[in-house]
């Protein structure tokens, strides 16, 4: 007998795909949401100092110590964003899925209704469930080669039960980055129909081909609407530290760190001595990790040239839409491993949209490996076709690839 709360949450599917690769190193994993990319060495070696301090091993500050506030209001005034008082508007918590719980529990109430887009990100759209919130979504579509927001749709999913806009930007998994038109739509919804905008920044400065981070709590009005939930996750790569943060504008605060104290309490001190060392080092830390991510990022849609694939401006993933081509995204993703390749279906990561796709993460695998995905990914094709004939409309790229390739660009 389960709860109803959980009713219309699911697993992830990540665990069963990275269950099934096992240890085997011959595997690409591209199926979970790691790097190999090394953290900030000033960061790894302020954490190990600080496994001695006494302080650093204490149930105190139950709200996250000051001088780690102050980091993440300095990092975000030194983006663009507007100056806030650290020990006053932010909350440390431990990671950013507890941060995205936090924020959702001090602005919604169970009915109320939460906008998102379509894909998402899977943590986001159950945590909205969890709380007992309702997620509606607006879909991203491909335009010219790139995701963007169907501005129309997110206007029309307003409701007299919305309360916030909930939005991840660079956006995970595809890796859409929302263009300044983009952002100015969604201020509009925000501010015209008196919502809060929940914004999860985790890969806001991971971006490629030399965008620059667009701040939305810098838009005239929004400082004081905007929910900011960072952490030092993606940008620093220290997933293994579990640091994350809410910006909560002003009496905001104080509900925060209520939930935060009866959610998550204690916060490891010399993770967070190690994250504001990382969030202090110069920018030239975050430039090299994104100049390897994007070689990383261009090798992926090379081997994957032809099929219908999404180019990413930023984060650590794209997809491909497999019912294009005639294929489940499930039944991709377990001829895969047989190639020696894991990658996880969308399905749950939003609605529709999401649901034709299967997602590689191409930030866990250096240049040299990436250049085995092409001739496996077209090997598990094949077998799909072997195995479907024409029924499952798979092509068979084993024979007539370049029909193929002319029948994708029509």
């Amino acid at each position: 007998m389960g709860v109803a709360r959980l009713r219309d949450i699911p697993g992830f599917n990540i665990d069963r795909v990275a269950a099934a690769a096992g240890e085997d190193p011959e595997i690409l994993r591209m199926e979970n949401l790691d790097t190999d990319v090394r953290p900030p060495a000033a960061a790894i070696e302020a954490t190990r100092a600080a496994l001695d301090e006494d302080e650093a091993n204490s149930w105190l500050p139950f709200t996250g110590r000051d001088d780690l506030k102050e980091a993440v209001a300095a990092h975000i005034e030194r983006r663009g964003g507007p100056r806030y008082d650290g020990r006053r508007e932010i909350v440390i918590t431990g990671g950013e899925g507890e941060a995205m719980l936090d924020a959702l529990f001090c602005t919604t109430d169970p009915g109320d209704e939460v906008i998102l887009t379509d894909p998402t990100y899977a943590g986001m759209v159950n945590r909205v469930r969890l709380v007992g919130a309702v997620p509606r979504l607006a879909p991203l579509r491909v335009v010219d080669g790139w995701w963007r927001l169907d501005t129309d749709a997110l206007r029309a999913s307003v409701t007299a039960r919305t309360r916030a806009v909930f939005i991840n930007n660079a956006s995970f998994p595809t890796g859409w980055v929302a263009s300044r038109e983009e952002w100015e739509a969604i201020i509009d919804v925000v501010t015209r129909h008196d919502l809060r905008l929940l914004y999860w920044a985790g890969y806001e400065g991971v971006l490629f081909d030399g965008r620059e981070v667009i701040h939305p709590a810098a838009f005239p009005g929004m400082r004081d609407r905007t929910v900011t939930v960072g952490d030092v996750t993606f940008e620093q790569r220290m997933i293994g530290w579990r640091i994350g943060w809410v910006v909560a504008p002003g009496d905001l605060v104080n509900d925060v760190s209520r939930v935060q104290i009866y959610n998550g309490l204690t916060i490891s001190g010399f993770a967070q001595i190690g994250a504001r060392v990382a969030l202090e080092q110069p920018p030239e830390d975050l430039a090299a990790a994104n100049a390897e991510w994007q070689r990383r990022r261009d090798e992926t849609l090379r081997q994957l040239d032809g099929l219908p694939t999404v180019r990413p401006a930023g984060a650590w993933s794209l997809l491909m839409d497999t019912r294009a081509i005639g294929v489940e995204p499930a039944d991709l993703s377990a001829r895969l491993l047989e190639q020696k390749v894991a990658a996880t279906p969308m399905v749950g990561w939003g609605g529709e949209v999401a649901a034709r796709h299967i997602r590689f993460v191409f930030s866990n695998e250096p240049v040299e490996r990436l250049a085995l995905l092409g001739d496996r990914v077209r090997a598990a094709l094949s077998a799909l076709t072997a195995v479907g004939g024409a029924r499952s409309g798979v092509p068979d790229l084993g024979t007539d690839h370049d029909r193929y390739l002319a029948d994708a660009d029509e």
